[in-house]
């Protein structure tokens, strides 16, 4: 019984990672389906609104927000403009702009090595040989998937900088969520991230004149997926992740974005598929399954991997 107790949220955690590689997966591809015929503003807009609606009623409601502080609210809010807003922002701003799926999710995937190189001088955290050899490995395979699109876009060389700036808004509210001391439950910090980066997107449509949305039940549909996969099913399993598995170990997983992204692609946009890109797959997953055993071998410390600091009841949801 006891063996079904410790193995319970090992499962838990590893069907959580998977649903969080599919649904980070999906922004990418609706934001080149949905936005063919529709400004990329309009459509953030609408894809924000009602979620952010439905979380502060539910937060208030609940009482979720109980006790935690002013200060760590602004801290969320800042989190939520780096993390949330500009991430979507340059993303679907590059993908409207001509730059491929593919090649935006390999420069997203890029973020691991980013994290892996800061995080001894911001955090204080240990990177051990062989993860740095695994997060290696996966970047290996990223770049192998993506190959064959990165001479294929017609974008503006300029629009090739909205993806490494999205990854850079990323890697800045990762850091300053994982800096602080405050661990507000995942409701609070989904809904104050989402109601701030809806306040922003909002000035931003009115003032460019793309806040009226289109009548077409196309367009409907992509924006009930957009804010249920990519938006509250990504961000908050990725939040949840974070405290979970730690930093190391979730920026591994998303070395399987890219793969993801490209086969996805392929089925659905006809992006090309070869076998360089089947060769990446294999290498992604030996490079993530290298970065998760060390995890596992060393015990599970990323998961209080900011210097092992208390957390309050609140947060340990």
């Amino acid at each position: 019984m006891s063996t079904q107790i410790g193995l319970l949220p090992r499962v838990v955690t590893a069907a959580a990672a998977v649903a969080f590689v599919a649904s980070w997966s999906s922004g990418f591809l609706i934001a080149a389906i949905a936005t063919v015929d529709v400004a990329p503003l309009t459509l953030l807009v609408w894809r924000f609104l009602p979620v952010a609606a439905l979380l502060l009623a539910v937060t208030l409601t609940t009482g979720a927000a109980r006790g935690v502080s002013r200060a760590d609210l602004r801290q969320q809010a800042v989190i939520g403009l780096f993390a949330q807003l500009g991430y979507v922002v340059c993303v679907y701003a590059a993908i409207a702009a001509g730059i491929s799926t593919g090649t935006t999710a390999l420069i997203d995937a890029v973020q691991p090595l980013v994290v892996a190189t800061l995080v001894g001088p911001l955090l204080g955290l240990r990177v051990r040989g062989a993860q740095w050899a695994g997060l290696l490995l996966g970047a290996l395979g990223v770049l192998l998937v993506v190959r064959s699109q990165l001479g294929g876009s017609d974008a503006a060389p300029v629009a090739s900088a909205l993806p490494a700036l999205a990854m850079a808004c990323l890697v800045v509210g990762t850091f300053v969520e994982r800096r602080s001391s405050a661990r507000p439950p995942v409701l609070v910090t989904l809904t104050v991230q989402v109601v701030v980066t809806t306040a922003v997107l909002l000035v931003a449509a009115a003032v460019t004149g793309s806040l009226v949305p289109p009548r077409a039940a196309s367009f409907w549909l992509a924006t009930v997926l957009a804010a249920a996969v990519p938006t509250l099913a990504a961000y908050g399993l990725y939040w949840w992740l974070l405290r979970r598995v730690g930093v190391t170990a979730l920026n591994a997983l998303l070395f399987l974005v890219a793969p993801a992204t490209a086969a996805a692609g392929a089925v659905l946009l006809g992006e090309p598929l070869t076998g360089v890109t089947l060769a990446g797959f294999a290498l992604c997953g030996i490079g993530v399954a290298v970065v998760l055993a060390v995890e596992a071998r060393s015990g599970g410390t990323s998961q209080d991997d900011a210097g092992a600091r208390p957390q309050p009841v609140a947060a340990r949801r």
